[in-house]
């Protein structure tokens, strides 16, 4: 009898191993597809495999999101000043945020996002959308990105999205590097760490 409990014990076990290494494997290996434009706060174009000597922290949101999304963009604009202190932010590293709502967060819905963060509009943390005459194709790339990082997000017809709650670090080639979790729990320590361990 002992056998058998061993041997169903060590098989649990394995299951679960094998469940976590899929996992780990498989965020290992998510990369941003590189020929993805999306317009910025700007109604510029922004091409997610132009820039290769930065990386990226990218943060998924939708402007009437009324809790976790606000919170997570607060807490990044804390980490980037402690960015900038640390002479990265800008020239290593740069901050994306994408909308999971495009056809509400205009690129000018966006800028008011920032301006009531009060974060600059210099290039550094870029916010993005999708064209107004493009928009069902940009709302499919947006997905795409998102699929990339395994963020997932439901509009259930209301407005009030269900997502995913991570952010994710992704490296010069828009591969997958580490994924915080969002809200409260954004822990800045840990993310600035990260950031700083894989810039040496």
């Amino acid at each position: 009898m002992k056998r058998i409990y061993l041997i169903c014990s060590l098989a649990v076990f394995l299951g679960i191993a094998a469940g976590i290494s899929y996992f780990l494997i498989r965020d290992a290996n998510e990369k941003i597809p590189s020929d993805i434009t999306l317009i910025n706060q700007n109604g510029d174009q922004y091409n997610f495999g132009k820039d290769k000597t930065k990386l990226k922290l990218v943060e998924f949101i939708y402007t009437h999101c009324p809790d976790i999304c606000p919170t997570t963009t607060q807490k990044m604009s804390e980490l980037k000043k402690d960015l900038e202190k640390a002479g990265v932010f800008g020239k290593d590293i740069e901050f994306v945020t994408i909308t999971i709502d495009p056809y509400n967060d205009t690129p000018e819905i966006l800028k008011g996002y920032m301006n009531g963060f009060g974060i600059k509009n210099d290039g550094h943390w870029v916010f993005l959308t999708g064209d107004k005459q493009n928009i069902k194709t940009d709302q499919g790339k947006i997905g795409k990105v998102a699929s990339a990082l395994q963020f997932q997000y439901k509009d259930p017809g209301n407005g009030q999205f269900i997502h995913s709650t991570f952010t994710y670090l992704v490296d010069q080639n828009n591969k997958f590097i580490a994924k915080f979790p969002m809200g409260e729990n954004f822990n800045q320590k840990d993310a600035y760490d990260k950031i700083m361990d894989k810039l040496k």
